[in-house]
């Protein structure tokens, strides 16, 4: 398929007069229409050059259908219905430049094109191009003040135990080889016998309730997937079969569930792996494990105890106002929080993981906040000084509170209660004993400092219960290095103040974009397999927020301004 880049036409006179007349005089102007007016050629053709040739059939233009993908996800429309959309709907029509009979496209076009997207990793290129548009028109700009925040993505695949992941491995391996070498299946495997056992989904059927039967259909499972990965493993086989997606899906599991091993007989014994605690061989880390052979990036996680699910997680910045700012603007004037990145990961990726990860993306956009505002998943010490001294940014979050004996029970001398004096290496204790040790050392792969004193200077000492429980030795303090020690210390007394929590107020209204986001376009349900399709629908369901609220406030209505309720719309009578 070939694209020659072109610029996207003007709309037609014919669905421009009909648009003119059919909303002159109405406050509210469908958001496609918006979207043409106020940033017309939003997605250019040229910006997906790259994942089109030059030479072949002619495609469709690659922008056009990137803003489709967009309006799309505004009005949750499936590709046929926006397909539909494009051959019968006046406003999409005016939006894309075509004309009144123009027919537009099989729904299949939608596909193909996302697929070409991925290919080419060109996911984040339709959000750049809106962020670089709206920052061209002054709505966007570095510094001020951004906030993110992560929710959970269910994946688009079943949930499976697994005994029924052990069985749809095998199965989904049978189907992918009757499909790509139905004259190998023939001649190596006994068809009928297989057929019978994996005719159906393993979550289409009740698993029996026993336990020793549940153990031997698993172990089935597993002498069955063995004697497939060898039979596509052996010299008479085709090379090019070991390299099918559900083969390999088949061998991962099979290393993470299952252990192979002799006898004295000289017979093998296949059996399943069970956790350490169980006096087992152990099993794979979550974020290794496989959770299903049709979707190999999603993974189980847990946030508490209340969420356990399969899938992914999400990552959303969006810019934000001090309460000051939007006491003294019009919110009619001022432009609506807008998202500035998307971050998609596996669900087993921590939140500090992605601190820096985000704010690089953000500095390759030019977007970087002067305050970002973060919930305690995201912050340490670490990143609180790495943002300041390589971004020049502060982050605003809570840093965990000392977890010492003291500082828990506030009965005793914590970190605070000593006096660091780093030129010189040493600790003074509140009775003005000074530490005789200063030990650079790792913990959990972190540079620390072990500040220790004596035994002799502990032990006599008439608060020694408020200070240690040792017996053996005198007190120890773990100290960060200096820049990030006096970091935490600052950050802890700092976030303990009244002023503190009314500024930190300003991060929850991500809450309500990550809603907005759930709502409008089911952000929290993926509907495509792998995090590459599952990171390109995140995106685009960023920009179809961005959209909605900017045609609020191109409206006049600004999505920042809540109803009022009848009892509040009295208090000017009574007060005037």
């Amino acid at each position: 398929m070939s694209m020659q880049p072109v610029p996207w036409p003007e709309p037609a006179p014919e669905v421009a007069t009909a648009i003119r007349a059919i909303y002159r005089g109405k406050r509210q102007v469908p958001l496609p229409v918006q979207v043409r007016d106020e940033l017309g050629e939003v997605f250019a053709d040229k910006a997906f050059a790259g994942a089109f040739g030059r030479e072949g059939r002619p495609g469709w233009s690659p922008g056009r259908l990137a803003l489709i993908t967009v309006l799309q996800r505004v009005d949750n429309l499936t590709d046929r219905q926006a397909a539909e959309a494009v051959a019968t709907d006046l406003t999409w029509k005016y939006a894309l430049g075509l004309s009144l009979d123009d027919p537009g496209f099989d729904a299949s076009v939608l596909s193909e094109f996302r697929s070409r997207v991925i290919a080419h990793e060109l996911e984040e290129k339709p959000l750049d191009l809106l962020l670089s548009a709206l920052q061209e028109r002054g709505l966007l700009a570095a510094g001020g003040q951004q906030r993110t925040d992560s929710t959970h993505v269910i994946s688009a695949v079943r949930d499976v135990n697994r005994v029924e992941l052990a069985g749809e491995c095998v199965r989904a391996a049978l189907e992918a080889l009757a499909v790509a070498a139905p004259g190998w299946v023939r001649q190596v495997l006994e068809v009928p016998g297989w057929a019978g056992r994996y005719e159906l989904r393993a979550d289409s059927w009740r698993m029996p309730t026993s336990k020793t039967k549940q153990e031997e259909l698993a172990r089935v499972y597993g002498a069955d997937g063995y004697a497939l990965v060898e039979a596509v493993y052996a010299p008479f086989s085709p090379t090019w079969l070991r390299h099918l997606p559900a083969i390999d899906a088949l061998r991962v599991m099979l290393i993470q569930h299952y252990v192979r091993s002799t006898d004295r007989r000289g017979r093998q014994v296949i059996k399943r792996r069970q956790d350490l605690a169980s006096g087992g061989e152990g099993l794979p880390p979550g974020r290794y494990r496989l959770a299903s052979p049709y979707d190999l990036d999603a993974r189980w996680a847990a946030k508490g105890s209340e969420l356990l699910w399969n899938g992914y997680k999400v990552h959303i910045s969006e810019t934000c106002h001090l309460a000051a700012d939007t006491r003294s603007t019009d919110p009619a004037m001022r432009p609506p929080n807008l998202i500035t990145n998307v971050a998609t990961t596996d669900a087993t990726v921590p939140d500090t993981a992605m601190t820096e990860v985000i704010h690089q993306h953000l500095a390759r956009r030019g977007l970087l906040p002067a305050e970002h505002y973060l919930d305690a998943g995201y912050s340490s010490a670490e990143l609180i000084v790495q943002a300041r001294e390589q971004h020049q940014m502060a982050l605003i979050t809570p840093l965990r509170s000392d977890n010492s004996v003291q500082a828990r029970t506030r009965n005793g001398y914590d970190r605070t209660a000593f006096t660091i004096d780093w030129e010189r290496r040493q600790v003074t204790c509140p009775q003005g004993q000074t530490s005789t040790s200063w030990t650079p050392c790792r913990q959990k792969e972190q540079p620390m400092i072990v500040a220790a004193f004596p035994l002799s200077t502990c032990r006599p000492c008439p608060v020694r219960n408020l200070c240690t429980s040792a017996q053996r030795s005198g007190r120890h303090l773990t100290l960060h290095p200096r820049a990030i020690q006096e970091t935490l210390d600052a950050a802890r007394a700092e976030q303990a103040t009244p002023a503190w929590h009314d500024r930190y107020a300003l991060r929850c209204g991500i809450e309500a974009t990550i809603h907005q986001a759930v709502t409008v376009t089911g952000l929290r349900r993926a509907r495509y397999r792998g995090i590459k399709k599952v990171r390109l629908e995140h995106i685009v369901c960023a920009i179809a927020v961005n959209l909605i609220r900017l045609d609020a406030w191109w409206n006049c209505h600004p999505l920042e301004r809540r109803r009022t309720s009848h009892l509040a719309r009295l208090e000017p009578a009574l007060t005037a």
